[in-house]
């Protein structure tokens, strides 16, 4: 699971998604609840067009009775989120957002201890991560929060995403379902933003080796 990134700031966003600049948003290291920046399909249009928000890390579903909820959100396993309650309502919507990031960190085990690594595009260039969004409406109040969570895939056959994360013990290593983000590619947006659910699920992959640079984050 992905715990924390560092998002670019709304003028590398608009560079290169080509959306709508939100001057608001200068770019941060995020963790869970951190507010954060995702593009999602425009809500104000009929035509296929995208919108930058900014909301919370941390999907709040419509049913919640507070924005702070006891179970974490920032991540949804792809293989539940047709049943899972916290997402389900936003896969059957077609909620579907890119998390820009310039970086995403991972846990890795190996040596016996934690030892975060870094991971970013080969390319230069940042991430495009699958996501989920929600706009949540309090109760008491009737205020709108935004809110996202990141798309996790299995990762158990991926040369380098099975090496992150704490194996257990009780497990094979055919079975840890070790976990790795989902990256749409930028000639894919505007498919995972706006076409129909079985379509965008084709696109819901780990990124392929060739694109990821990546090593240790703190030598």
């Amino acid at each position: 699971m992905c715990t924390r990134y560092i998002s670019p700031d709304a003028a590398a966003i608009e560079r290169h998604w080509h959306i709508g600049r939100d001057d608001a948003w200068r770019g941060a290291e995020l963790f869970p609840r951190s507010p954060g920046a995702f593009i999602r399909a425009a809500r104000d249009t009929t035509e296929a067009e995208r919108e930058l928000v900014l909301g919370q890390w941390g999907l709040i579903p419509w049913f919640a009775k507070a924005a702070k909820l006891t179970f974490a959100t920032v991540n949804a396993r792809f293989e539940e989120v047709v049943h899972k309650a916290s997402f389900k309502d936003a896969w059957r919507h077609g909620k579907r957002c890119v998390i820009p990031a310039w970086s995403f960190d991972e846990p890795n085990w190996e040596s016996g201890r934690n030892v975060w690594w870094r991971f970013r595009r080969a390319d230069g260039a940042p991430w495009g991560l699958a996501g989920l969004w929600s706009t949540w409406t309090d109760p008491a109040t009737g205020a709108e929060l935004e809110s996202y969570t990141m798309l996790t895939i299995n990762a158990d056959d991926h040369p380098l995403m099975r090496r992150m994360h704490k194996p257990d013990p009780r497990l094979a290593p055919d079975r840890q379902d070790k976990r790795s983000v989902v990256s749409i590619e930028i000639e894919d947006v505007d498919r995972w933003l706006h076409a129909q659910a079985s379509e965008a699920a084709r696109l819901v992959k780990p990124p392929a080796v060739e694109l990821i640079d990546a090593g240790p984050a703190f030598m």
